[in-house]
């Protein structure tokens, strides 16, 4: 903990830069987590999806249609509309 403490600057700066969380332990034991709250936001964002059935589905039969080659294709004209956004 005093060398996390010492070195604070160094270590929030690492963990923004880097995107890996770093587990700090306190003398007593406890551990506790650093990290961005970028990442923090995408871990609640992919937690959600994960929890909710109805999107865990849709993504199923997403990677099914994909893999058979049989999912939506959109014309030249609309990836050109997406792709100028």
């Amino acid at each position: 903990m005093n060398q996390f403490r010492d070195n604070l600057k160094t270590y929030v700066e690492q963990t923004i830069n880097e995107h890996e969380p770093i587990k700090v332990t306190r003398r007593a034991g406890e551990d506790f987590i650093v990290m961005s709250a970028e990442d923090w936001e995408r871990e609640q964002e992919t937690l959600y999806v994960l929890q909710s059935s109805n999107l865990m589905q849709q993504i199923a039969e997403s990677t099914g249609t994909h893999g058979s080659s049989k999912g939506y294709k959109p014309t030249q004209e609309q990836l050109d509309e997406i792709t100028s956004l």
